[in-house]
């Protein structure tokens, strides 16, 4: 056990809603999206995207909605996490069998539906890429100023400021193309794009998304946007939690009570738990809670798995053919064999590590730091981001997209983070 004293987790802003009810205007901001993802998970499979036409209709028909609702509803579910997409079939996301007991999965899922507004909401065609980029990159000092104010703002207080970040991240820029680039022509350099323009399309992008209301002349934040904006700016990480009485909990509970602990302290924590259980049974718990949903578990519980040594390794090896394990266990299995931690992921292909990198970018964006996610790319096996990015897209990663929309939003580089976002729209709308 540790004595280590955790910082008390910070209130949320006076007047903000208890979660339940913060969980309940998600549930109803999403409500045709579950409905679509429910009819997708009965066997009425839509398939990849775009959405097929005939199973357009049939979805219009049988939840009684019009085709362009039925595929609003459908990118919503996908960007949520309620479904996930193997091929060409749709499965159904953790987050969607969690969604009517489970209120941190509901807003989880609404804060990557936030995350993504740019996608759900896309840019206008006249619109061009460097300029819609930079919009993406001001909006969180426009959803800072509305939510300090704690009340509407009006257009031009939001105008003014959107364009005066604007104008920061152009002298901050420093691109450096990817790969040989031809000889430079004539300078002939793009108009500058309207301002005004750009802010009507990030506030009508946050009001797709239920993150603020519009009014005449004015924008206010919504009780789910104000929480997000401030869950956000404090950085809360959900998994931080005290590792007292770890032993008589459940091996999830468990596992997120260890999260923040150092190697030393988790692995006793594991021990006594361990210790409290036939091992069978605890083994059998640790691989349940890895087959989840939750990459922060996944990698947990394998660690926990590496006290129990010997016993675990038939189990282990049985997951092999699990393609969401197979990383893991073969890094168990290469460990237990006596190779070096530090040689073991020699072990994995390719495509497993990128899988992996996948999986554990997903577990640092829902239960990490912003820094943490950026500094992820460094564990890549690939040498470039360009080359990280084109392995991500064919890897097939059911979070592929919420990952890469995450690293968008956290990385300071505005050239890597415009890369990034393309990379996620590609995988968003099944393009090359």
């Amino acid at each position: 056990m540790t004595t280590r004293r955790t910082r008390p987790a910070p209130r949320p802003p006076e007047g903000t809603p208890p979660r339940s009810e913060l969980a309940r205007q998600a549930r109803a901001a999403l409500a045709d999206a579950v409905r679509i993802a429910r009819w997708a998970a009965d066997g009425a499979t839509p398939g990849a995207p775009p959405l097929a036409a005939q199973a357009l209709q049939r979805a219009a028909a049988a939840l009684e909605l019009s085709p362009a609702q039925v595929r609003s509803g459908w990118d919503r579910a996908r960007l949520a996490g309620l479904v996930e997409l193997h091929g060409d079939t749709a499965r159904p996301g953790w987050r969607l069998r969690a969604w009517d007991r489970d209120d941190s999965a509901v807003l989880r899922g609404w804060v990557a539906l936030f995350d993504a507004w740019s996608l759900v909401h896309p840019a206008p065609a006249g619109l061009e890429s460097t300029a819609a980029a930079e919009a993406v990159e001001a909006v969180p000092q426009v959803l800072s100023l509305l939510q300090l104010s704690a009340g509407p703002v009006t257009v031009p207080a939001l105008l003014d400021l959107l364009a005066q970040r604007v104008a920061e991240l152009r002298e901050e820029r420093c691109e450096v193309p990817y790969g040989p680039q031809p000889l430079p022509g004539p300078a002939e350099p793009a108009p500058p794009a309207d301002p005004a323009a750009l802010l009507d399309w990030a506030l009508e992008g946050l009001a797709a998304v239920g993150a603020l209301t519009l009014g005449t002349g004015h924008a206010t934040l919504t009780p789910l946007g104000n929480w997000a904006v401030w869950v956000k700016l404090e950085q809360i990480c959900v998994a931080a939690q005290s590792p007292a009485g770890n032993i008589e909990q459940s091996a999830a509970d468990m596992l997120l009570g260890c999260a923040r602990l150092t190697p030393g302290p988790a692995r006793d924590e594991y021990r006594a738990w361990l210790a409290a259980r036939p091992v069978g049974s605890a083994v059998a718990e640790l691989l349940d809670v890895a087959r989840g949903e939750d990459a922060l578990l996944r990698g947990l519980a394998f660690e926990a798995l590496r006290v129990v040594g010997a016993p675990a390794e038939p189990e282990v090896r049985a997951v092999l053919a699990d393609a969401s394990l197979r990383p893991y266990a073969l890094l168990w299995l290469a460990e237990y064999d006596g190779t070096d931690p530090e040689d073991a992921p020699d072990v994995l292909s390719r495509e497993e590590a990128t899988w992996l990198w996948v999986d554990t970018a997903a577990a640092v964006a829902d239960h990490g730091e912003t820094g943490l996610l950026v500094r992820h790319l460094d564990s890549a096996v690939q040498g470039t981001v360009p080359a990280l990015l084109e392995e991500v897209r064919a890897v097939g990663h059911p979070r592929t997209v919420q990952v890469l929309v995450a690293l968008a939003a956290a990385h300071p580089d505005p050239a890597l983070a415009k890369a990034v976002r393309r990379a996620a729209f590609q995988v968003h709308t099944g393009g090359a």
